[in-house]
């Protein structure tokens, strides 16, 4: 049976009327005519996806990425809309493909994950931001002007301006702004050594208290002292072959002991 849907026009916009359609629809069962009628109603109200898609521009995604997506949300719209309930099928596919959409972007579109809450504060003071640039006589609106558009305090519009920069991410290799050629990547810091001396010294300090009192002099006037192995075994009279098996094993020792250590 060929499926066939009604293109009449409302007076108020040029969604197509498929009320009977959508209602046909809802009889059916699964099969190849429900499928059918399926798609053709999705090619119908494909045009006004399409335009949501667009309203949607310029935040940082493709535009026929967009479409795919408020496609989606399309098809979510007609698989789960019930006539029954009374409302018309636009008033419900509206908000779900915007719906879709958003989600598009909480999820997928920002460099760093920001909570639910702040994108929400985001958008409305990206949104208030704009309706008061028309007003302000080019200057850029304050954070009491924003907060008093929004109805927001002035911290959630300060929380709202700081993730305006979090939806994307610059390059390390980026200049930073009012420098003369200062990337990001020249604020890092290098890995600090001392840390890692710090770490050494609170590990071996126990095990060089139970060490015999010979050990512990030849390793302070090795490493603390820097006395050759001549000099240290001239000061403590022992040859210097027997200073080098000294160090070698109380060294080898205690790298053991530390290593064994659990903590």
């Amino acid at each position: 049976m060929p499926t066939t849907v009604s293109t009449k026009q409302h007076p108020h916009d040029d969604a197509p009327d498929t009320t009977a359609a959508f209602a046909r629809l809802a009889g059916l069962p699964e099969g190849p005519e429900r499928r059918a009628l399926r798609d053709d109603l999705i090619r119908l109200w494909l045009p006004m996806a399409e335009r949501i898609a667009v309203r949607f521009r310029g935040r940082g995604e493709n535009l026929e990425d967009l479409y795919q997506v408020a496609a989606l949300g399309l098809v979510k719209a007609v698989d789960h809309y019930d006539p029954d309930r009374g409302r018309v099928f636009e008033a419900y596919a509206v908000p779900t493909i915007t719906g879709e959409i958003k989600r598009h972007f909480r999820d997928h579109m920002w460099t760093l994950h920001v909570p639910r809450r702040v994108q929400d504060l985001r958008n409305r003071v990206r949104q208030a931001d704009k309706d008061l640039a028309q007003t302000t006589s080019g200057r850029a609106p304050t954070v009491a002007e924003i907060a008093a558009h929004a109805q927001l305090t002035e911290d959630e519009v300060r929380t709202g301006m700081e993730a305006l920069d979090c939806f994307s991410a610059l390059s390390l290799d980026a200049e930073i702004p009012g420098t003369d050629g200062y990337a990001l990547t020249d604020a890092l810091g290098d890995p600090d050594p001392g840390y890692d001396t710090v770490v050494d010294r609170v590990a071996v300090a126990p095990r060089l208290r139970e060490l015999p009192e010979r050990e512990r002099t030849i390793l302070y006037l090795r490493f603390f002292q820097g006395m050759t192995q001549s000099r240290i075994a001239d000061q403590l009279g022992i040859s210097q072959m027997h200073v080098s098996r000294l160090l070698s094993g109380c060294c080898r020792r205690l790298r053991e002991e530390i290593a064994a250590d659990p903590g």
